[in-house]
Order: C-alpha cells, then sequence, then structure tokens
C-alpha cells in the first residue's frame, strides 16, 4: 500500500487565461478501487494526463507506482493481438492474459486476429486484461464503457470489483456503483475523496447541498434582520445625540452616555451581520444546479408513426440483424436491445433517410419529421454560432440550452474541435432540442455526458414526452426512459 499525493497543483492550458486546477491537494490510497466524476470540462482527463506526466504543472504530484493509461493507444492495429499484448505487457505471460480474457469472457482465439478484426467491445476488454497484467502499476481508465453494450458493462464491472489499484472515469452511475469503493469528485470549487460508491457518494452530495441551501436562507433571514435592527439603531443614535443641541437645557452627559450606548449596540449587531455574511459566503460554493430543459415535440396526426415487417438492413448484400417486425406509435420510447455489432446503429440510419440496402419493408408515415443524434461527433467543427447557422437553429435557443447543460460562456468562441467529447455530445443533443419533431432518434446519446446532464436529460423526457427510438446502454437511463424494448 502507497499514496498518491498533489500538493498544492496548478494547470492551464498554453494559451489559455482560466486554470483547470488552482491548488489543488488530495491524497489517494493505490489500494482503492476509485471512481472518478465531475462536469464535462473540470479536468477528469487532464489530471489522468498529468498523472502521466503528459503535462507540466504547479505544485506537486508524488506517487511511488508507475502509471498506465487505457485507452492504450495502438499504434499498428494490423499486429496480432497477442504482439500487441506483448508490448503493453512485456513480462507477463501468455497465459495471464488468457485467464484475464477468459474472466471477460472473450475468446482466447483473439490472440491469433489481427487487432483491427475486433469489435470496439473486444477491443476494450482485451486492453484492459493487458494492461492489469502489469503488475504493480497503477491504472488510469478514462471511459472505457462507450464501446460497450449492457450486457458487456455488467461484465466489465464486476470483472473490476476484483481488481484494486485504479481511477475509473465513468458517467454511467450503475456501472460505477458494481465496482469501486471509492469516489474522487471535481466540484465547482474543490476535489474531494469519499468512502463508498456512487450512489452513497451522491447521497450525502445531495444531503449536504440541502443542508447549506437551508442554511443559506437562514443566514439570508438574519442578515436582513440584522441590517434593518443596525439601521435603526443608528438612527436612534443619531437622534438622541442632536437632542443635545434642542431647546432647554438636557443633561447633556446622560444624552451623551444614551447615544454612546446605543451606538454601541449598532456596532455590535453590525459586527454580528458581517459575521452571518462571512458564513453565508463559505456555503454553496460546491452547488450544482440543472434548470429545466424544455421540448417541444410535434404531434402526427396518426397514431402509428413507422411499420416494419421482416426488415433486414445489409451491407454489400450481409445481412446485420435477423428479420425484424415492429411499429412505432405515438408517445412510444423504444430502446433498441442487441450486442455491439448487432445492427443498432444501421436500423437507425436506415430510418433516417440513409441510403442501406434491405429487405423487407419498411413504411414510414408521410410528412413525418425526424431528429436524429447521431454517435460520431467527429464531424463536429466551426464554432457554435458557425453549428447553429448551419443547421439553422435559433442561435439564442441553442446557446441557452448548452449554458442550461454546464456549458461555460467561455467556450462559445471556441473551434467545436477543442471541445472535450462530453460537451461535443452536448452540442449534438442542444440541436436535436432546438427542433420540433414527431420522432427523436438517438443513437448514444449520452457517451462522455455527465451524470448531473444524464439527469437533467432523463427529466426532460419525462416531462415532455415525446416518440423516440434510441440506442442507449446506461442501465439506470433506459430503465427511466424506455417505454419497451425492441431486441436484436
Amino acid at each position: 500500500m502507497s499514496m498518491i499525493k498533489a500538493e498544492n497543483l496548478s494547470f492551464c492550458y498554453p494559451g489559455s487565461y482560466d486554470n483547470i486546477f488552482e491548488n489543488t491537494s488530495f491524497v489517494i490510497d493505490t489500494d482503492w478501487k476509485l471512481g472518478f466524476v465531475g462536469r464535462n470540462g473540470r479536468g477528469k482527463t487532464t489530471l489522468l494526463k498529468l498523472l502521466m506526466g503528459e503535462y507540466e504543472y504547479s505544485g506537486k504530484l508524488l506517487a511511488s507506482v508507475r502509471f498506465d493509461y487505457f485507452p492504450y493507444p495502438v499504434q499498428d492495429k494490423t499486429l496480432l493481438t497477442n504482439e500487441i499484448f506483448t508490448q503493453i505487457a512485456p513480462g507477463a505471460e501468455d497465459w495471464e492474459l488468457m485467464r484475464e480474457l477468459s474472466n471477460l469472457e472473450v475468446e482466447a482465439d483473439v490472440l491469433y486476429r489481427p487487432f483491427d478484426t475486433l469489435s470496439n467491445g473486444e477491443q476494450t476488454k482485451v486492453l484492459l486484461a493487458a494492461l492489469f497484467c502489469n503488475e504493480g502499476h497503477f491504472l488510469l481508465i478514462d471511459e472505457p464503457t462507450n464501446h460497450l453494450d449492457a450486457r458487456a458493462r455488467e461484465l466489465v464491472s464486476a470483472y473490476l470489483k476484483k481488481k484494486k489499484g485504479f481511477i475509473l472515469v465513468s458517467h454511467d452511475r450503475s456501472f460505477l456503483d458494481g465496482c469501486v469503493d471509492h469516489i474522487l469528485s471535481i466540484n465547482r470549487a474543490n476535489i474531494e475523496v469519499q468512502g463508498g460508491n456512487f450512489s452513497s457518494w451522491f447521497s450525502n452530495f445531495q444531503n449536504q447541498q440541502e443542508l447549506e441551501l437551508a442554511k443559506n436562507e437562514q443566514l439570508k433571514r438574519d442578515i436582513g434582520r440584522l441590517r434593518q435592527a443596525a439601521r435603526r439603531s443608528a438612527d436612534w443614535s443619531d437622534r438622541v445625540e442632536a437632542s443635545k443641541f434642542g431647546s432647554g437645557a438636557p443633561d447633556r452627559g446622560f444624552v451623551g452616555h444614551k447615544a454612546a450606548k446605543m451606538m454601541k449596540r449598532s456596532k455590535t449587531i453590525e459586527a454580528r451581520q458581517q459575521q452571518a455574511i462571512g458564513q453565508k459566503s463559505s456555503l454553496l460554493k460546491n452547488l450544482e444546479t440543472a434548470e429545466s430543459l424544455k421540448l417541444f415535440p410535434l404531434s402526427y396526426r396518426s397514431e402509428t408513426l413507422i411499420t416494419a415487417a421482416d426488415l433486414v438492413p445489409s451491407y454489400d448484400g450481409r445481412a446485420v440483424c435477423p428479420p425484424l417486425s415492429f411499429s412505432i406509435k405515438r408517445g412510444e420510447r423504444l430502446a433498441l436491445d442487441g450486442k455491439n455489432g448487432s445492427g443498432k446503429s444501421s436500423l437507425l440510419k436506415l430510418i433516417t433517410g440513409e441510403n442501406i440496402q434491405y429487405s423487407g419493408t419498411l413504411q414510414i408515415s408521410s410528412g413525418l419529421v425526424i431528429s436524429y443524434v447521431p454517435q460520431d461527433t467527429r464531424h463536429l467543427r466551426g464554432t457554435l454560432s458557425d453549428f447553429a447557422e448551419q443547421h439553422e437553429l435559433d442561435e439564442s435557443l441553442f446557446k441557452a440550452i448548452l449554458r442550461k447543460m454546464g456549458l461555460e460562456q467561455t467556450q462559445f468562441d471556441k473551434d467545436i474541435r477543442e471541445f472535450s467529447e462530453g460537451q461535443k455530445k452536448k452540442v449534438l443533443i442542444a440541436m436535436s432540442l432546438c427542433q420540433r419533431a414527431h420522432l427523436y432518434i438517438w443513437d448514444e446519446p449520452l457517451n462522455y455526458i455527465d451524470i448531473y446532464s444524464r439527469m437533467q436529460i432523463e427529466q426532460l423526457i419525462k416531462d415532455f414526452s415525446p416518440t423516440m427510438i434510441f440506442v442507449e446502454h446506461d442501465k439506470a437511463f433506459r430503465e427511466d426512459i424506455a417505454t419497451g424494448s425492441i431486441r436484436l
């Protein structure tokens, strides 16, 4: 057992005036299974890169362990998987990797296939297994679930639960609950470490914010009363002091003493007021707000929007899934359920009108307006204003939605290519929320999206009940949102 320590860590990117970290300190035990959470753009990946020694910083980062990073950068994906394993863990034996792969339910024959022939999910599992073969290393795992289907997420979560010595960046609440014993959270004002899984941490965080909100309201009322009392005491003191110079012959010594007493009372009240203001200023520094989002879906004239019978999308004559028969009715929110590579994205693209071959029948009602959120963000470029103009969006509404989803205004003039992956996904979701449509088709919209925004989007969908068909492997989101599923 050893410790990883940050002491007065400060960092900002070259050319930026905004510090990502400023005089940040924390301590981590290298035996912990540590979940790492925080809003998009707060610096989770940046901190992992700092631990890897990729950036210069001020302050200290102290560790007696060697760090490995996931996803491991495979330079030549045409190599056999076994050769890549040797590059990652040169001191490990083949049987050790086969043991790890068995725990992840990956067949041993993947070792003798070119790495680029493996599915994204298989590549994720192989890299994790290989990295855990490096005995004594501390693993920095950055968003491993983005290429994993629901079943694979359960497997990897159970696998990580048996390990120790890692930091895991993830926004999947169920995944985190299944495998971590501590939470490292990047808050608005600080970094905190707490024992327990995500649910216990989030419950404690909410309780703390509720207590601080209640105390804040009480202090606001106290400050208001103290201000009024201070003004009254000061007014009384002034009036009494002025009476020394009125008509007649008052006892000026008595009057002066009385005025001084009232002035002292006024000063005491002012001191209490400043103390209350100081207490108030220490509250709510980490308050996470999630303003309500709005959506105004169009209502279609008939009950059924889409009908499919024995539908089979295909590429180059090769079927991507078994025949499918289903219908999408007004008000339904259907989740596509299936393993990676089972044809979920192909089906969604076919419905949106992409030129994909298929057999069977697909009937899309005339005049149906569709809003589509794709998986891929690589096409995003230019400023937010450029994007709004390109997609004929109301720019003010588009930016207002992004602000509500936690995008800082400092991002508005940057090229979208500079955004974090989570921020890019928010751009696509905000675009969809600006569009009035009969049917919303979202393909893994929550990849990289922070936990607060996920819950914000869940509430939006429950409030406005749009008709949807979507792919999403976040178990909590699916259970909260879907009214039905289509199994591929």
